[in-house]
C-alpha cells in the first residue's frame, strides 16, 4: 500500500544532490571551528537572512534554546504566545536548563497583540523578574501555519527594545512565510536579534538547523551549544546536505502552498470537516472533525489504515494537521481527499436519544 505522508514536513528525504554532497564533503573539526563545510554553511545562511553570523545546530529546539539562553540570564523572564512551539512543544527547556520563567500572552492567529506584550513586559523597578526576551514564531505551527509580516514584527521589536528586551524569532519555517508573503526573507527577520530556521523541514535536508544573529550573540550561542552537548566534530557531512537544501529548495516551497490550499478547499467540501480554507497560506493545514460525526482520533486511525497519515494537535485536541512538502504531489492530495471523504462517509452516526 502506498502511503501519503502528511504528518509533517520533517518526513522529507534528502535529494540525490544532497546525498552526493554528503559523500564528497570536505570536513574538519567543527568544535575547533575548522570544518570548512560547516563554516561555509554558517556564512551563507547568515548572508541569506541578513545577519552577521550563524551557528549550526542539530535541531530547531536546540537552535531556539541557544537563541534564548544567549540573550537571557537565570532568573529573568521570557514573553511567549501561549501557543508558541517553544512553550508547547519543547519540554520547557529554557526553564529546566536556563532557569528562566515564561510569561504567556494570548496568540491571535499566530501573533500576540502589541497591547498584550506591552502589558506583559515587567517594569524595571520593584521585585520583578526582568523581561529579557520576547519570542515570536513565523510561520506559526500551532496556529495552522499563519504568517506575520515584517511590519508586525518590527512593531513588537521596537516595543521590546524600548523596554530593554531583545527579540528571538522561531523561524523554523521562515522560508515558507517569506514565500507566502512574497517578500525577501531578510525583510521578515531584519527587526529581530536572533532567528532560528530548520534545514530538515520543507528544505528537505536530513538533519540540522541554524541560529543567526550578531557576531557577539553568536559567540555566546556557541558557548551555550557546547554547554548543552551540541558541539560537533566532522559535521560537514550533514552540513553539506543543508547547504544544498538552502540553495536549491527554497524556490519550490510555493508548490507546497498550492497543494495545501487545494487540500483545504477539498476538505471544506467534505461533510464532517470544519476548516477555514482562506486561512491556509503556507504548507500547514489545520482542521477539525465534527465530534458529532466522528472522533478525531478514530478518523486519524482510519485514514492511516488506508494510507493517509495525519498528525494531531496537542494531545486529545479535535484539531488535526496535514503538512505538504516535496514528497507530496498534487495527485496525492486528490487521493488524500478521497480517503478522507470515504472515511467520514462510512462513519456511524450517533443514535438520537429516546424522548
Amino acid at each position: 500500500m502506498s502511503v501519503i505522508e502528511l504528518r509533517s514536513d520533517t518526513f522529507t528525504l534528502p535529494t540525490a544532490a544532497m546525498r552526493r554532497a554528503m559523500a564528497e564533503a570536505e570536513v574538519g573539526d567543527d568544535q575547533y571551528g575548522e570544518d570548512p563545510t560547516v563554516n561555509r554553511l554558517e556564512a551563507r545562511a547568515a548572508e541569506i537572512v541578513g545577519k552577521e553570523a550563524g551557528v549550526y545546530v542539530g535541531s530547531g529546539m536546540l537552535g531556539n534554546l541557544c537563541g534564548v539562553l544567549s540573550q537571557a540570564q537565570r532568573g529573568e523572564e521570557v514573553i511567549l504566545g501561549d501557543l508558541a512551539h517553544i512553550y508547547q512543544n519543547e519540554m520547557g527547556a529554557f526553564t529546566v536548563v536556563g532557569g528562566l520563567s515564561a510569561r504567556l500572552v494570548p496568540n491571535h492567529d499566530g501573533l500576540p497583540s502589541l497591547e498584550d506584550i506591552e502589558s506583559a513586559i515587567r517594569p524595571l523597578t520593584g521585585s520583578f523578574a526582568r523581561t529579557a526576551v520576547v519570542c515570536l514564531e513565523n510561520s506559526h505551527n500551532n496556529c495552522g501555519g499563519t504568517v506575520i509580516t515584517a511590519a508586525q514584527t518590527k512593531a513588537i521589536a521596537d516595543l521590546a527594545r524600548a523596554r530593554g528586551a531583545r527579540v528571538h524569532l522561531d523561524g523554523a519555517r521562515i522560508f515558507n512565510a517569506a514565500a507566502a508573503l512574497g517578500v525577501d526573507v531578510r525583510e521578515l527577520v531584519a527587526p529581530v536579534d536572533t532567528v532560528q530556521f530548520c534545514f530538515s523541514k520543507g528544505l528537505s535536508a536530513p538533519v540540522g538547523s541554524i541560529l543567526c544573529g550578531s557576531d557577539e550573540t553568536m559567540v555566546k550561542a556557541r558557548k551555550v551549544r557546547k554547554l548543552l552537548g551540541g558541539a560537533m566534530r566532522q559535521a560537514g557531512v550533514i552540513a553539506a546536505a543543508a547547504f544544498v537544501a538552502l540553495e536549491t529548495m527554497r524556490e519550490r516551497l510555493v508548490e507546497d502552498h498550492v497543494n495545501a490550499r487545494r487540500l483545504a478547499e477539498g476538505l471544506a467540501d467534505i461533510r464532517g470537516v470544519r476548516i477555514q480554507p482562506q486561512k491556509v497560506v503556507t504548507n500547514i493545514v489545520a482542521f477539525e472533525i465534527d465530534p458529532a460525526r466522528m472522533d478525531a482520533g478514530a478518523f486519524q486511525k482510519a485514514c492511516a489504515e488506508r494510507g493517509l497519515r495525519l498528525s494531531r494537535y496537542l494531545g486529545n485536541s479535535p484539531r488535526l494537521r496535514a503538512v505538504t512538502h516535496v514528497g507530496v504531489s498534487a495527485a496525492d492530495i486528490e487521493k488524500a481527499l478521497l480517503i478522507a471523504s470515504e472515511v467520514l462517509a462510512g462513519a456511524r452516526q450517533p443514535v438520537a436519544a429516546a424522548t
